[in-house]
């Protein structure tokens, strides 16, 4: 499996083909929340096994912090690492861009996923899309 910064359209389309399978198909997130006004000021990540995209992600920055959104498996490819390897991919990113925070709305059941990568949470539950979610935060610099 190898991780992607997306430079060219094809990639581009492969994150938002990933993105709708997820949150639109499997959570019924609807689409018009999913693709939002967001897209172009963030930096894409794709995750490939062989050339097939199965993980996505992205990362914008706001007020120095990077925001880290849309991150996303395949359930077929969920529990085998795939999500560390985005992870791990978007914090080197934040970390040449001399970005010190991540911060990102973790879904309630992701919460032990981003705690084991170094993520605490700092705020109360709140709703996002019809699904409770908790602010997370991390220190990277």
């Amino acid at each position: 499996m190898r991780v992607v910064q997306t430079t060219t359209e094809q990639q581009l389309k492969d994150a938002f083909h990933i993105r709708k399978k997820v949150f639109v198909e499997e959570q019924m997130v609807p689409v018009e929340i999913e693709i939002d006004e967001f897209e172009k000021a963030s930096v894409h990540f794709v995750l490939y096994d062989q050339e097939k995209p199965i993980g996505a992600g992205r990362c914008r920055t706001m007020d120095h912090i990077g925001k880290v959104e849309r991150i996303c498996i395949l359930p077929s490819h969920r529990g085998k690492g795939a999500g560390n390897l985005i992870m791990q991919t978007i914090e080197r990113f934040a970390k040449e861009k001399q970005i010190r925070e991540l911060k990102l709305n973790a879904q309630i059941s992701a919460i032990p996923f981003y705690e084991k990568l170094g993520f605490t949470v700092c705020s109360e539950e709140f709703m996002d899309a019809g699904i409770p979610h908790k602010t997370m935060i991390k220190q990277i610099g």
